[in-house]
This record gives structure tokens, sequence and C-alpha cells, in this order.
């Protein structure tokens, strides 16, 4: 059976290294000790040494036994069995018996590895008891001792370990949230771009494009009779397509309307006003009311778009002959009131909005008063006329305590 690696942290691998020294040390020094002191056997205790040595580098350096659990066993098997012949040569080896409790909590099952600590420990205990001639409180202490450190260290490592990869994947888990977060808030932000441009486009180009299309018609109607007029009403498509193209690249510039570049906005109103009445059968007028008050370049551009919106919609759907704008300026609140005389309709059985025959003007002009805080207001009945009002709050959103 295999099971994958995770690769080693540098810290683990320091670890790892100094296991590595330290049972290298050992064993060699078992080797050296019954040499140099005279301990019987010291042939066969060096030549043990040198084997268990070999067979530990032996499996420290083979990548198979690092990638196959099996592998790992057979190859603890092979060094404790050669440590055992050790420690029953020399007292020495029983050194040995701490890196090898490592070894079994490391690469053995949580449970077989604390049994086979105990079994190593108490190996340990009788061979020190063996060399000795009797069991004394060190011979007992020690190798117990050395075990239950051994299963501190590696159970606290492991502890460490766990909450390292728990870690590690909160924070993976976190940086995938904000990439997903980061994603959504790009789709939303492209979505409420999408929605500004065809709010742009349909309070604009749109309606522009719909007076010369109603100029154009007009002309075509009159051109055989009288063609004095005809010629009147296609200089007058011809002027709001001029006006037409100067908010196309205004639009494209993302400035403000071209009407709110010299004058204020009741200027714009009053100009806007003037021209519809001069381009359509409508006579409509301006009435201001309250204290005029500068207000932000958003909401003049809102107000005007509504009054345009307002006004386009009296032109094309009311059939009627006169219209009023009432721009108020009061304590808390601006408004913008369009007032016709014309056929009225049911606000509630509105037809539902078309790519082709349009619809998306109520709520293109909802959107853009509730951006800004606002409401919008439609009063109408058949018969009765219609009143488009829309208020903002003098105080915008984001400046509000």
């Amino acid at each position: 059976m295999t099971t994958a690696v995770p690769a080693l942290t540098p810290t683990a691998r320091v670890l790892a290294w100094c296991l590595h020294l330290l049972v290298a040390g050992l064993f060699t020094l078992a080797g050296l000790r019954a040499v140099a002191t005279g301990r019987p056997h010291p042939v066969a205790v060096v030549a043990v040494a040198a084997a268990g040595l070999l067979a530990y580098a032996g499996g420290a350096l083979l990548p198979g036994v690092r990638r196959s659990r099996l592998a790992a066993g057979w190859w603890l098997a092979a060094v404790t069995a050669l440590w055992l012949v050790l420690t029953a040569l020399t007292a020495d080896g029983l050194w040995v018996a701490f890196p090898l409790y490592v070894l079994q909590l490391h690469l053995l099952p949580r449970r077989a590895g604390a049994v086979a600590v105990g079994v190593t420990a108490l190996a340990a205990i009788v061979a020190f008891a063996a060399h000795r001639g009797a069991v004394t409180v060190p011979g007992v202490v020690g190798p117990a001792l050395g075990a239950a450190v051994a299963v501190a260290v590696v159970r606290g490592y492991q502890a460490l370990y766990r909450e390292s990869e728990r870690r590690r994947r909160l924070i993976e888990e976190l940086t995938a949230t904000r990439a997903d977060l980061a994603r959504a808030q790009h789709e939303a932000g492209v979505a409420a771009e999408r929605e500004r441009l065809a709010r742009e486009i349909h309070d604009t180009l749109a309606q522009g494009l719909t007076s010369i299309q109603l100029l154009l018609s007009a002309a075509e109607r009159v051109l055989p009779d009288r063609p004095d007029a005809a010629a009147r009403h296609v200089g007058q498509a011809r002027r709001a397509a001029v006006d037409n193209l100067a908010e196309a690249r205004r639009f494209v510039a993302a400035l403000a309307p071209p009407a709110l570049d010299d004058t204020t906005l009741a200027g714009a109103l009053e100009r806007l006003c003037a021209t519809t009445g001069a381009r359509h059968p409508l006579a409509a007028r301006l009435r201001v009311t309250g204290v005029p008050a500068p207000l932000p370049t958003a909401y003049e551009v809102t107000l005007l778009r509504i009054a345009q919106a307002g006004l386009a919609n009296t032109v094309r759907h009311a059939g009627a002959t006169t219209a009023e704008v009432t721009l108020g300026y009061h304590v808390d609140r601006v408004t913008v009131d369009v007032v016709d005389d014309g056929v009225g309709f049911d606000p509630d059985r509105l037809p539902v909005a078309d790519p082709e025959a349009g619809g998306f003007g109520l709520a293109s002009m909802r959107a853009r008063v509730g951006a800004l805080g606002g409401d919008l207001a439609v009063a109408s009945a058949p018969g009765r006329g219609t009143t488009l009002s829309a208020r903002l709050p003098r105080t915008p959103p984001g400046e509000r305590p």
C-alpha cells in the first residue's frame, strides 16, 4: 500500500536531520565504546552497530520506504531487530531506544505505535536488568521516562502539525473566498455598469432618435402640400441629430450632459421645454418653486434625465397639448414633476418591457432616482392626464449621518 507523502516543511526537515544524526551518533557511540573500554564481544558489537547504522541510513535515503507504509514497517522491524541484538550484546545499545520510540510513533498507526513503544521500553528495562544483574530504579525509570517524553514530543508535534494543516486549509479557503468575492464584485460592477449604460442610452440616444423619427414622419406627411413646413421639420430633425451626436460624444467620454455645460439645472430645463415645444405640437413650460440652490452634479443629471424622459413619453404616447415641468426646491428634498393633459393610462396595466417595443422608461427612471436615495411616483388615469414626480433628498446618501 502506498500513501501520498506531503512535502516537508523547513522545520520538519531540520527535525528529521536531527533524528538521523542522533541515531547515527548513538550506533557509532555503542561501537566505539565497545572497542575503547574493552567490553565483551567488541567485534560483534561493532558489526551489529554498523549493520544497524547502514539499515537505518538505507531506509532514510530510499524513497520507497518514505512512500510505502508497508516498506516503512519492514524497515522499522529490521532496525528494531538489530537494536535488540545490540542491546543484548552491550548496555550502550539501550540509548538507541529513544529515537526508536520516535520512529515507532511517527511511522505506525496511533494504537500500534503506542503498543510498540511500550514493548520497546519493556525490552530496554529487561536488557538493562540483565546487564546489571538486578532490577534497579534507574533501569526502570530511564526507559519508561524516555518513552513518556517521546510520546509527549511526538504527540505534541503531531498536534501542532494538524493545527498547521488546519490553518493552511483555512488560508486556502480564505484565499479562494476572496477570489470568489472579487469575482462577484467584478460581476456586480459589470452588471451595474451595464445597467447604467442602458439607462443612459435610453434617456439620451433612444429619446433623441425617437424625436428625429417623429420630426421626419411629420415632414413626410406635409411634404406634398406644404414644402416649407416639411423643410422646417427636417431642419428641426437635423438640429436634434446634432444634439444627439453631442450627447453620444459626451456619453462616451462619461461627462455631464451638454445641456448643463453653460447653464443651471433650471436653465437646462427651460431650454428643454422650449426645444420640445418647437419640435413637437406640445406647449411645454417650466415652473420653479422654492429658493434655487446648488445641487450635486449627479442630482442635476438625474433630474434633467427624468424631465427629458417624461416629456419624451408625453410626446410619444400622451397625445397632450400642454405639459408643465416643475422644479421644486424644498427644505429636505428637491423635486421634478412633469404634468400633461394627455389621454392618460392605467399605471397598473403597463405593458411588459420589450427590446423591440420599448417600455423600459419608468424602470430606468426609478433606478436612477433610487440610486440617489430618492423615489419616483406616477399618477395617471385614462382621460385624466399623467403626473410624473421624482423626489431626491437634499443630502446625498453617502453624506448622511
